[in-house]
């Protein structure tokens, strides 16, 4: 065997290893593990007092739904203070909260980012349970009980919620896209759960023990994935609730949803070399695989790996290395053809059902790159120019 074959090889064993192999491998184990020891949750878990904290910078548009959707929230209201916070916001936001007393408003004319803001708002926490939610999410009323009850095990130090795109017969076909990605990472969220840990939470619902946040500086891109990292490194579990979950809708347009992946993407890279300590095997035995599989990975090596596959395997065709190098760059093209033919669908505003995934692996992995470079170059801040995303109705 060549040097290019050995190459080629230990390539694609990764790239399967990160977006199959390591879900399927955990989804054994899960079972294996259940089926000894079955996890149980207990259904009289006593109510504690919650905070939730949702951010809105210029959210005026979505802030009435989003006022009303925290006053459907299944709770005891004398167990739940709500705090927006609207740093730097310049259209009616502000105005818009302040017309509901049981809401405390946080408000300054100084944008410094969603992180500075986020520790503002804790200032201001006095609850054990501490929730955090973005403005155009909208939650679902059982959302705070289901979160609640994971806290009577003093080992979850936080619980993350489930995101979904909204489906209906308005959605754009970047949004079926987006939402099938979601799927995926659902239920790969719920294997890392059931493992050890979700490897990082999303900040349309997550919530945490109070005493545990530690907001990391205010330079950072992706907050909420730093914040709940901070979690596990203490030794702590963030458990998955997918009964609680916010739902959005997707990006207006694929360039929306380009602008808003490019920037998760500079702020992963960010991360990722941040936390290089969540490698370390002998201090997080579990952790550092998850984050090795869930994020190092995928992050790091996948989106070149792709490209070095494709080139490779059209070196050994070149060399005649043998007939399997011919099927496998047979596959390829047939993949690339389908991400080809999403594209244009998608330009088209047609839907492609299935057929949409080999076109958003694709088109996330490219984000991906381009998130290096913005990276690498410095030219991503803490203040983004915020993705446009279809209205809510």
């Amino acid at each position: 065997m060549t040097i290019l074959q050995i190459i080629f090889w230990i390539s694609l064993v990764i790239l399967f290893y990160c977006y199959i192999g390591y879900g399927a491998l955990l989804f054994i184990l899960n079972k294996i593990k259940n089926g000894f020891y079955p996890s149980k949750l207990d259904h009289k878990f006593e109510l504690l007092p919650v905070t939730l904290i949702v951010a809105a910078y210029n959210e005026g548009s979505v802030l009435s739904q989003k006022i009303k959707n925290c006053f459907e929230i299944d709770y005891p209201r004398h167990l739940l203070k709500i705090i927006f916070i609207t740093d730097g916001s310049t259209d009616n936001s502000a105005e818009l909260i302040k017309q509901h007393d049981v809401i405390t408003l946080l408000h300054q004319s100084e944008r410094e980012g969603k992180s500075a803001a986020l520790k503002r708002a804790m200032r201001f926490v006095q609850t054990p349970i501490v929730v955090f939610s973005d403005a155009n999410s909208i939650l679902n009323p059982g959302c705070l009980r289901a979160i609640v009850r994971h806290f009577a095990n003093a080992n979850v130090g936080g619980v993350a919620g489930e995101k979904k795109i909204l489906q209906d017969k308005s959605s754009s076909a970047v949004g079926q896209a987006e939402g099938m990605y979601w799927k995926y990472e659902s239920f790969m969220k719920q294997q890392d759960s059931d493992f050890n840990t979700v490897v990082g939470a999303a900040g349309e619902l997550f919530s945490l023990r109070t005493e545990l946040f530690r907001s990391p500086t205010d330079h950072f891109i992706l907050d909420d994935f730093m914040v709940s990292m901070q979690v596990c490194l203490k030794g702590h579990k963030i458990e998955y609730e997918p009964g609680a979950f916010s739902t959005e809708t997707s990006s207006a347009t694929l360039a929306e949803e380009e602008k808003r992946r490019t920037r998760i993407a500079a702020g992963a890279y960010q991360s990722v070399f941040y936390l290089l300590q969540c490698l370390n095997v002998l201090k997080y035995p579990l952790l550092s695989i998850q984050y090795f599989s869930r994020r190092f990975l995928r992050w790091i090596a996948s989106p070149f790996l792709i490209i070095l596959v494709l080139i490779i395997n059209i070196e050994l065709v070149i060399n005649q290395q043998g007939y399997i190098f011919y099927y496998l760059l047979l596959l390829q093209g047939v993949f690339y053809f389908l991400a080809l033919l999403g594209r244009i669908f998608i330009a088209a505003g047609r839907r492609m059902g299935i057929f949409s995934i080999p076109f958003y692996f694709i088109f996330m992995n490219i984000c991906l790159v381009k998130g290096f470079f913005r990276y690498v170059r410095g030219r991503q801040t803490v203040l983004w120019e915020k993705s446009i995303r279809q209205a809510i109705e």
